[in-house]
């Protein structure tokens, strides 16, 4: 993955937000993932960065089983709700089964899968905060796609205690794995759940 430095050249720029910034190219993501630099907000800091990602479990799908994308912001002068300078919002969509989405349990595991993720890379925060929002569409008449569809988005920010961002995008795409139904890592998918096996 390429994460260049801010776009701007202006020498302005805070050291502490470009070492973040440049934190987050040292992270490989998992083969199933896909990661780039997309454009970022610009109103909600005063600088910011993002990445958008993909994951494809089988890889001559087209359809990713997962989207999200991971916002950096920065505030040198700190936010009184962040209790910090430097904040990474996330957002996560993934197709799930039927028999997930009327699962009362599915919020709490999901929601478990980002805090564990944090703790098992070493992700150090403050002041998490998200929501977890099960939604199910049936599509009518003459709009293309399966009749029924299952999602499952989530919606969280915390704050990191250091500059180095490493582990907190390694913790992110985790999360983004764990929700597209993805082994864990080193496992092979032998035969997807919706595919017939011989």
């Amino acid at each position: 993955m390429t994460s260049p430095q801010p776009k701007s050249s202006d020498a302005a720029v805070p050291e502490e937000f470009r070492e973040a910034v440049a934190s987050l190219s040292s992270v490989t993501a998992r083969p199933e993932v896909t990661l780039e630099p997309i454009r970022a907000p610009q109103r909600l800091a005063p600088y910011s960065y993002a990445l958008g990602a993909e994951v494809f479990i089988d890889p001559d799908s087209d359809v990713a089983e997962a989207t999200g994308r991971l916002v950096l912001l920065h505030d040198p002068d700190g936010h009184e709700a962040w209790d910090g300078t430097l904040r990474l919002v996330s957002y996560l969509s993934a197709s799930i089964e039927p028999e997930m989405a009327t699962d009362p349990a599915l919020s709490d595991a999901a929601w478990s899968w980002l805090t564990e993720a944090l703790e098992q890379a070493g992700a150090h925060y403050a002041a998490l905060g998200g929501t977890v929002t099960k939604t199910s569409s049936q599509r009518y008449g003459d709009l293309s796609g399966p009749a029924a569809t299952n999602d499952l988005e989530m919606r969280a920010s915390w704050t990191a205690q250091t500059t180095d961002l490493s582990g907190h995008l390694a913790a992110w795409v985790d999360l983004l794995a764990s929700a597209a139904g993805a082994p864990p890592p080193g496992v092979s998918l032998i035969a997807r759940r919706d595919q017939p096996t011989a």
